[in-house]
């Protein structure tokens, strides 16, 4: 084993090795994109199959969300102190290693482990692939091509779920849709350390446990209550205690890391003005794509009666939009300003969402496909450069806690968008059915999916006149929900246009900067350079 030139500067422009390693990089993002989508396809399988109550059924689906969001600003820290190809081959033994005992598992407690084992390896994989596309691209057209097709990766990723895991349930066990990441992570254990760098911060102090507990007892709770909040079992009280006790924590966690010496999170790089709209545009538009997705699929049906893998399918043309649009968007922020690319794109995603407000339960699906695919062209700009924007503002040695902020942003965002967007879709649902069918059962007014059970047992006639009231219910609430994500998408864009404003283009030798910013983007020549270790094997 030895390792070549350690510490000197990386070429200013890459090759075919790296561009190999942005594949094997692409693969585990693909990956993890795709199981949560998986998993709700396979649950009702799954649960049959090992005999799980509703509560753990519950948990098999929420540990692994759980344990991602809370542990990723933890790896993405600790990978660079001790090496983000180390602790990206760590992650993918453990994941592969889990994957193949949860495909296994003989009780739903053995798949609550295995998938809780899955989601803290999940979180050393995002925020170590992110940040070593920035290691290996050290140019900024590079980089940025480079980040957008991870990005890219990550929609497709989304996509697929439904379709593959569509595919296996129809010919094979429930287990079969974890297995599928098993040569996912054995080509990324045999082909990252030929093709990956290392690189690890030098002088790196030790990982403060005190601030890894204070980090999950923040975002543990804060995760827990907004998903209570989403699912409306009648326990708002415990989950906004939830929410309560992780803010609590959270300000715990803010002032320690104020006097350390050594941050799990340092908070300089909130200095710079680039940095915080980035993070708070990711988790805000988050927010909103994560509900429309939402209140799309069970459109698709509830509403249409689709199978989950037609719905899928009908959701693919969207996935190529914002992989079209990311896919351009370098190119063009060579020479237009940031602020201008997703100010753009973020009323071209208003438009999309007004156009759902059209959408009926008699409408066809036209209108809707449509719509949905102006909304995600219009996310491409901001997916393709967000991530760039919060990385490159940060030093090198401080890229993967960076990474890991970028990544726990969005999982907030996902999370809350679910709660906040799918809340109100749901209270104008309720209103809705209750008007149009005084007298509804309990379970056909608390959602959708209970109004279309309810009617399978129920006569034809009774059975058709609740099926039709509850489309026209849910449909109404889509289109409430589409009014506030397009209202949402304006309002952001407006802050963009004004927050970002003073960020030049990337230009042909730089990445995009602000005068004044903290930690500039392109030249931080008083920080120590981080230790790379480029062509580490055997």
């Amino acid at each position: 084993m030895h390792d070549s030139t350690v510490g000197q500067a990386a070429p200013a422009r890459v090759g075919r090795r790296e561009w190999l390693g942005l594949v094997v990089l692409a693969l585990p993002t693909l990956l993890m994109a795709m199981d949560q989508s998986i998993l709700y396809l396979a649950l009702p399988r799954l649960s049959e199959g090992l005999h799980a109550g509703s509560t753990q059924s519950l948990w098999i689906l929420d540990i692994y969300g759980f344990m991602l969001a809370g542990f990723l600003v933890t790896m993405g820290t600790l990978g660079d102190r001790i090496g983000r190809r180390k602790l990206l081959m760590m992650g993918a033994a453990g994941f592969l290693v889990s994957t193949i005992l949860a495909a296994y598992s003989v009780s739903p407690t053995m798949l609550i482990v295995m998938r809780a084992v899955m989601g803290v390896s999940g979180a050393t994989l995002m925020p170590s692939t992110l940040a070593l596309i920035t290691n290996m691209f050290t140019d900024a057209k590079q980089r940025a091509s480079a980040i957008a097709a991870w990005f890219s990766a990550l929609m497709v990723g989304g996509a697929l779920g439904p379709i593959v895991g569509g595919i296996l349930l129809d010919h094979f066990w429930w287990g079969s849709v974890f297995l599928i990441g098993v040569p996912v992570m054995a080509l990324l254990l045999i082909a990252g350390p030929i093709l990956l760098p290392e690189y690890r911060a030098p002088k790196a102090g030790r990982v403060d446990l005190v601030s890894v507990v204070l980090s999950l007892l923040t975002i543990l709770p804060v995760i827990y209550g907004i998903k209570e909040l989403a699912a409306d079992n009648g326990t708002a009280g415990v989950s906004a205690a939830a929410i309560v006790v992780g803010i609590a924590f959270g300000v715990a966690f803010v002032l320690r890391q104020r006097r350390l010496a050594d941050p799990l999170v340092d908070l300089k790089l909130f200095r710079s003005n680039q940095f915080r709209v980035a993070l708070l545009v990711l988790m805000a538009s988050s927010v909103t794509i994560g509900g429309m997705y939402l209140f799309v699929s069970l459109y698709l049906q509830a509403v249409k009666g689709q199978s989950p893998l037609v719905a899928g399918l009908w959701l693919v043309p969207s996935t190529l939009a914002i992989v079209v649009s990311s896919s351009l968007t370098p190119a063009l922020a060579q020479k237009v300003r940031p602020a201008f690319l997703i100010t753009g794109g973020m009323l071209i995603t208003a438009l999309g969402y007004f156009i759902l407000t059209f959408v009926s339960s008699t409408s066809g699906l036209a209108l809707l496909v449509i719509g949905f695919v102006i909304a995600f062209f219009g996310g491409g700009p901001m997916g393709a450069l967000g991530p760039n924007m919060v990385i490159s503002t940060a030093p090198p040695e401080r890229a993967g806690a960076a990474a890991s902020m970028s990544e726990t942003s969005n999982q907030l965002g996902i999370a809350l968008g679910i709660a906040v967007m799918g809340s109100i879709g749901n209270a104008v649902y309720r209103g809705h059915i209750a008007h149009l069918l005084p007298g509804v059962g309990t379970a056909a007014k608390a959602s959708i999916t209970g109004a279309v059970n309810t009617a399978a047992g129920l006569p034809a006639e009774a059975g058709q006149r609740l099926l039709t009231a509850a489309r026209v219910a849910f449909s109404t609430g889509l289109n409430t929900v589409a009014v506030v994500g397009a209202v949402g998408f304006v309002l952001l864009a407006v802050l963009v246009a004004v927050a970002l404003r003073k960020v030049q283009p990337a230009g042909e030798g730089g990445a995009p900067a602000e005068a004044g910013d903290a930690v500039p983007a392109a030249a931080q020549a008083e920080l120590a350079p981080a230790e790379v270790v480029t062509g580490s094997h055997d």
